[in-house]
């Protein structure tokens, strides 16, 4: 009884659904129901092209979880995970690691920009670095650039803020 209520339902809630979201739920159910039909046991053996397919229709699809029978969301929800893992574990392994090494030279000039020029920050000394042909990204040339310490100005031995007790000096 349950279950010819629960299909009742869910007819009547295609109704007001978009043609292409029931053809993606028919999709992802007809799916399942081939991997049902391979499977001889209780258990449904899924291959990596089924694990592909969830993930990816995870990704494309905002109520895939609806459809989903033959495993739990969580499930596919690691396969996803893992899949991103072994993505980016093949791309270091290809070599591309991260941020490219900045030479020694480029350093030294990055610091001797800073150094000469104490009011440019590292968008200009980037920008000056991209004029010369030096390809940097600006964090790069915010991370060698040389640090000073910050001293507050002074005039006359005081200090250029004013705080409530030397308030009545500076007013008068």
């Amino acid at each position: 009884m349950l279950s010819v209520l629960s299909l009742f339902l869910s007819t009547m809630f295609s109704v007001f659904r978009s043609r292409a979201a029931l053809q993606v739920e028919n999709i992802a159910l007809r799916h399942q129901i081939g991997v049902l039909r391979r499977s001889a046991k209780k258990r449904p053996k899924l291959t990596l092209a089924d694990r592909v397919f969830w993930a990816w229709l995870s990704a494309a699809w905002a109520d895939w979880r609806s459809a989903l029978v033959i495993v739990k969301p969580e499930t596919v929800v690691a396969w996803h995970r893992k899949g991103f893992r072994l993505f980016w574990t093949w791309k270091v392994r290809r070599g591309q690691t991260g941020r490219p090494a900045v030479s020694q030279e480029v350093r030294e000039l990055i610091r001797n920009m800073s150094r000469a020029n104490p009011l440019w920050g590292a968008p200009r000394i980037h920008g000056e670095l991209l004029k010369l042909g030096i390809e940097i990204g600006e964090t790069s040339v915010s991370k060698y650039m040389v640090r000073r310490r910050s001293r507050p100005a002074k005039l006359g031995g005081h200090s250029w803020t004013i705080t409530s007790n030397n308030w009545s000096r500076w007013a008068s």
